[in-house]
């Protein structure tokens, strides 16, 4: 874990891959690849690259003082170049980073930090999408109320509810793919973006490096063109925010009132300092917290100015952003993740929940059965006066339709019993909860997941 990082929004995974050091690590590897594909291209001599690449070893490095110098330098990369170069000696120093310039090692170096976090992100997502998978078939059946404006609607399975998650998690998977195809690449355009430096040699040099780092090498140099790293950032904030409705969720199911859905205990695990009582669903919670922190930081690259062809402190802010936002997106998934593992659904609460207001969620479906032949404004107004009746004299839906002239008029009591069963009025959630399935398998099958 990297010091300094709050443990309870992040991972140390990805904690680790914007880290300080690692991203110091990342810097040396533009700087060696950059050597590489210059000689490669006759730019640099061989030799050079040869003494270049062998100290571009991290551990070589202060990387602390790095950071320190860089706070009066202006980047990072002015303190690192100049320790690199002296590392370097002889004639060989005088060509590190040759042509290059400060924004095009942070930003490449950014990207391959980026294409790690993105798989990290991914590999977890379709971890939750397994979870889910497995509580959307285990519960297809399982009755609840779906509930909308936070009152009871209709009736639900927690199956569908699961696959509802697993779909949404499922999109988040493959947007961040897409992300890391489309919108990961190659930052090298030298001073002004036109890699004059290089002379006739740029485009070649730029090409054999994008190959040494296995980047895309786009079509221009980007350096004030923010819309890849904005569009990336989008992507993981969507993230944060589905990882947000999911936590939301069953952080209501285990209301005291509610009752319906639990998180595995352990030992030590959703106490209070004051209540012995309590059983705080404390991995929603610190999703929750996460997922908040990671949207915050969103706007700020989004938002990013950068004139001409170098921005004044857009860009500068934008990497410290991106590195928080990755950070607390993987602790919004990790702790999601943790919540789902093992979670209890409690049945008997939720059918006893659907049958709490004698009946009342199932007034579509009788006002439905008498549509066909009153219509449905007039079946509307009988269905309300009956619900109207039922809770002014404490019936349940049943006894107040049985006893209403108009309904009996239309519909048989067991037609108002098959009216008023919670498991006939279902619709297509059978078929919804197959095709979220189908989706998750075809991601799986698309990322080549085992």
């Amino acid at each position: 874990m990297t010091e300094g990082v709050d443990t309870r929004f992040t991972t140390p995974a990805m904690a680790a891959i914007f880290a300080p050091e690692r991203h110091v690590r990342q810097m040396l590897a533009f700087e060696a690849a950059l050597a590489r594909a210059e000689a490669d291209a006759g730019a640099i001599p061989a030799d050079a690259a040869v003494a270049i690449a062998a100290c571009c070893d991290v551990a070589l490095f202060d990387v602390a003082a790095l950071h320190h110098e860089a706070a009066t330098a202006g980047t990072l990369a002015i303190p690192l170049v100049r320790e690199l170069t002296r590392r370097v000696g002889g004639e060989a120093g005088k060509y590190v980073h040759w042509g290059a310039t400060s924004q095009d090692v942070i930003d490449t170096a950014l990207m391959l930090q980026i294409r790690e976090g993105l798989d990290l992100l991914i590999g977890d997502l379709l971890q939750i999408c397994a979870e889910c998978a497995d509580l959307a078939e285990r519960h297809r059946r399982t009755l609840m109320a779906g509930r909308t404006l936070l009152q009871q609607a209709l009736p639900i399975t927690f199956g569908l509810k699961a696959a509802r998650w697993l779909a949404l998690v499922c999109r988040q998977a493959h947007q961040l793919s897409e992300r890391r195809e489309r919108s990961v690449a190659l930052q090298f355009g030298g001073a002004a973006g036109t890699l004059a430096a290089l002379g006739s040699a740029g485009i070649l040099v730029a090409e054999r490096l994008a190959g040494e780092l296995g980047l895309p090498l786009p079509d221009l140099p980007w350096h004030s063109e923010r819309d890849r790293v904005a569009a990336i950032a989008a992507a993981v904030g969507m993230t944060a925010a589905a990882m947000s409705k999911i936590a939301g969720d069953l952080v209501l199911l285990a209301q005291t009132e509610v009752g319906e859905a639990f998180e595995d205990p352990a030992p030590g695990k959703g106490g209070s300092s004051a209540m012995p009582q309590k059983r705080n669903p404390v991995d929603s919670i610190g999703a929750l917290a996460a997922a908040r922190l990671a949207l915050g930081l969103v706007p700020v690259v989004i938002s990013a100015e950068n004139e001409h062809e170098r921005g004044a402190g857009g860009w500068q802010a934008e990497s410290i952003a991106i590195a928080d936002l990755f950070r607390f997106t993987a602790g919004a998934v990790a702790r999601v993740r943790q919540a789902l593992r093992g979670l209890r659904i409690d049945e008997a609460r939720m059918r006893a929940n659907l049958d709490r207001d004698g009946g009342l969620l199932m007034a579509e479906s009788l006002a439905m059965a008498l549509a066909v032949q009153l219509g449905r404004p007039e079946a509307q107004r009988v269905v309300q006066a009956a619900c109207s009746r039922a809770v002014a004299s404490g019936l349940t839906l049943r006894e107040a339709a049985l006893d209403d002239e108009q309904i009996r008029a239309v519909l048989s009591p067991a037609d108002v019993e098959r009216a008023l069963d919670p498991a006939a009025y279902l619709g297509s959630a059978d078929a919804l909860i197959d095709r979220a399935l189908e989706g998750y398998r075809a991601i799986r099958s698309a990322m080549e997941v085992p």
